[in-house]
Formats: structure tokens, C-alpha cells, sequence
């Protein structure tokens, strides 16, 4: 027999996951988009650089308005913060940003190690053409 402070203790601990809304198609695409340029940057691929205004103009045309654009980006900025252990702003973290920005961080960074030279140019070119990197 399960005892009711341990079956409330399960719903609970499932309730997180669950609770979580889904990205609209838009948004994973710019987030994806996002996260692939960030990586870009983190492995430190020669010649990239970030395009600040590109970015937000980019997420405006998907996403309908600078403002959604800025709360994608906010909301990436505090995943970031919430996996490395810095404090962040709660109100601007979104669990299911998290999940589908670890899974595309994971997937770009292993093509970046396993390949530097041409995935850097692959993702890097992509990253300028959507106006989220700029070379130097």
C-alpha cells in the first residue's frame, strides 16, 4: 500500500514536466536558430562574431514582434544562467526553452568538436545569413 504523502510527493515531482507549454513552430525555429549561433560563438569558430539588432530582427519576422523576440531571447539567457548555476530572473525562465536549447546546444557543440573547420563555416555562414552573427 502507497502511502498518500508519498503518492503527493510523485504528483508533485511529475506535475514540472508536464506543466511545461510546447514551443510554437516559430519559436523552435528561432530558438534553434539562437542556440546554434551561441554555440558558434562558445566554440569560438574564427571570424564570427554576434549581430545584437540582426537577432531581434530576425525573431521579430518570426515571432511577430521585437518583444516576443526579446522574451525568446530572455528566456534563453535564463536557461543559460539556471544550468550554470547563476541567479537569473525566474519570472523569464521557461522550462521547455531549456529543454529544447540543451538538446540543440548538445547536437550543434558535437558537430563543432567532431568537425571544427567545417562546421564552423556551416553553422557560422548559416548564422550570417539569418542575421544572428556577423563576420569580422
Amino acid at each position: 500500500m502507497i502511502k498518500l504523502p508519498a503518492v503527493a510527493m510523485l504528483a508533485v515531482s511529475m506535475s514540472g514536466p508536464t506543466s511545461a507549454a510546447a514551443l510554437s513552430d516559430a519559436e523552435t525555429a528561432f530558438l534553434d536558430q539562437l542556440v546554434t549561433a551561441s554555440v558558434v560563438l562558445e566554440q569560438r569558430c574564427d571570424g564570427y562574431e554576434v549581430d545584437g539588432s540582426g537577432g531581434v530582427q530576425l525573431g521579430a519576422r518570426l515571432l511577430g514582434s521585437p518583444e516576443a523576440a526579446m522574451a525568446m531571447i530572455d528566456a534563453y539567457a535564463a536557461a543559460i544562467k539556471a544550468r550554470d548555476g547563476e541567479s537569473y530572473d525566474p519570472g523569464k525562465f521557461r522550462p521547455e526553452v531549456s529543454d529544447a536549447a540543451s538538446k540543440t546546444f548538445r547536437r550543434v557543440r558535437a558537430d563543432l568538436i567532431k568537425n571544427p573547420t567545417r562546421a564552423c563555416a556551416g553553422y557560422g555562414d548559416a548564422g550570417v545569413d539569418r542575421g544572428l552573427l556577423r563576420r569580422y
